[in-house]
């Protein structure tokens, strides 16, 4: 999350909701009674709130149900809900030195282009085993496209486009590193091989066949993570075509 864009628009739902007394006193007024309305109007506020309301989802999730909403005015469970948002943000690295849970945190829209890119749509409308199938086949793409390749797909895919062959007219390989004839590139580029099986075998298989089985958002963004890896290697080598 850009925090100081967040605090810029929590600050400016905050001062949009202050609320003002709208009862007229003074010589010749007699106050019956008394009215209160928000420094911004309706219209302006309800704008703000469209993008706040989303700022409001990611830093205090139960913003809608842990704030009661006052008779006043149909703007006071935000205002309290920004205001708690804003501090969350302001304070937050305080609060985890001073809780002992200053560790640091993984994003999915921070993870390798490839893998947010094939998960997104899924991940934001809370369909996360679809997310992380949508990523596989999404990163199974890219590799197909790195090489030019149409007839092998998920494990042999990987196997071939790192194998420690040299290319076969229409069999390019992805090379992790210049061959120098080093343990160091035969290690990373089995490493590449291994992996890639272990992702096929051990998270799109058992996906495909328990299609009823949700994932929870944690083990799904742990399998994001792992999928950023080979989506990384693939896009980060060179290609070896056959001459």
């Amino acid at each position: 999350m850009n925090t100081e864009w967040a605090l810029g628009e929590l600050d400016n739902v905050i001062t949009m909701t202050v609320m003002t007394n709208d009862s007229r006193s003074g010589p010749g007024y007699v106050s019956i009674s008394t009215t209160s309305s928000t420094a911004a109007s309706d219209t302006d506020v309800t704008k703000q709130a469209q993008v706040v309301e989303k700022i409001l989802d990611r830093v205090v999730p139960a913003w809608r149900t842990e704030i009661e909403l006052s008779p006043i005015n149909r703007w006071t469970r935000h205002r309290e809900a920004a205001i708690r948002a804003r501090e969350e943000l302001v304070r937050e690295h305080e609060v985890r030195e001073n809780l002992g849970e200053n560790a640091p945190e993984l994003s999915a829209a921070e993870l390798y282009p490839w893998v947010w890119s094939g998960a997104r749509s899924l991940w934001q409308s809370g369909h996360y085993r679809e997310a992380v199938e949508g990523t596989i086949k999404k990163l199974n793409a890219e590799t197909q496209n790195k090489v030019g390749r149409r007839d092998v797909s998920e494990t042999d895919l990987f196997k071939q486009a790192f194998s420690l062959d040299e290319p076969k007219p229409g069999k390019a390989r992805l090379r992790r590193m210049t061959d120098d004839g080093s343990d160091t590139y035969r290690s990373v580029q089995r490493g590449a091989m291994m992996f890639a099986e272990g992702v096929f075998a051990g998270i799109r298989n058992p996906l495909t066949h328990e299609a009823n089985q949700e994932l929870s958002e944690q083990e799904a963004l742990e399998y994001l993570a792992a999928l950023s890896v080979p989506a990384r290697w693939v896009d980060a080598s060179d290609m070896e075509a056959a001459s």
